[in-house]
C-alpha cells in the first residue's frame, strides 16, 4: 500500500513532516508512520515555550501496539500545540497532514530545512 506524500512538505528520515510558513513550521507525523503504528490512542505533545533541537525527541505517540518517540525535524521554540490531537488522538490516523498535526515551532535555524527530504525522496525511502 503506498502512502500519500504531499509535495509541499519537507520530511525527516524519522517520518515527521514539516509545513513551513515564513519563520514558522508546523510538524506532524506522516501517513506512512501513522499506518505503521496503527490505531493511535494517546499523543503526548511538547510544552509550549520549550526549545527543541533538530533530531531531539519531543513528543510521544502511543498506539494499540507500541509507544514511539517523535523527533523535531527542526530547531526552535514550540509556539503552539494541537490540543485537538490530545483530546482525540485518532485525528493522527484520519488526517495526518491536516487536523492531526502535533505542534508549531518558531524556527531558530531555517538553514536546517535544507537537510530535510522533499516528497519524492521521502516516497522513495518508504517504497512509495
Amino acid at each position: 500500500m503506498s502512502s500519500t506524500v504531499p509535495t509541499e512538505l519537507k520530511y525527516a528520515k524519522s517520518h515527521e513532516w514539516v509545513r513551513v510558513s515564513g519563520d514558522r513550521a508546523v510538524i506532524g507525523i506522516t501517513d506512512h508512520a501513522q499506518h505503521e503504528l496503527t490505531d493511535i490512542v494517546f499523543v503526548e505533545l511538547p510544552a509550549r515555550g520549550r526549545v527543541v533541537r533538530a533530531g531531539e525527541a519531543c513528543a510521544v505517540v502511543e498506539s494499540v501496539k507500541t509507544a514511539s518517540d517523535t523527533y523535531s525535524p527542526v530547531s526552535g521554540e514550540i509556539i503552539g500545540v494541537n490540543q485537538a490531537v490530545s483530546d482525540n488522538p485518532a485525528l493522527v490516523n484520519t488526517a495526518p497532514y491536516g487536523d492531526g498535526w502535533f505542534y508549531e515551532v518558531k524556527l531558530s535555524n531555517p538553514a536546517e530545512l535544507a537537510a530535510l527530504m522533499d516528497a519524492s525522496t521521502y516516497a522513495a525511502q518508504i517504497g512509495g
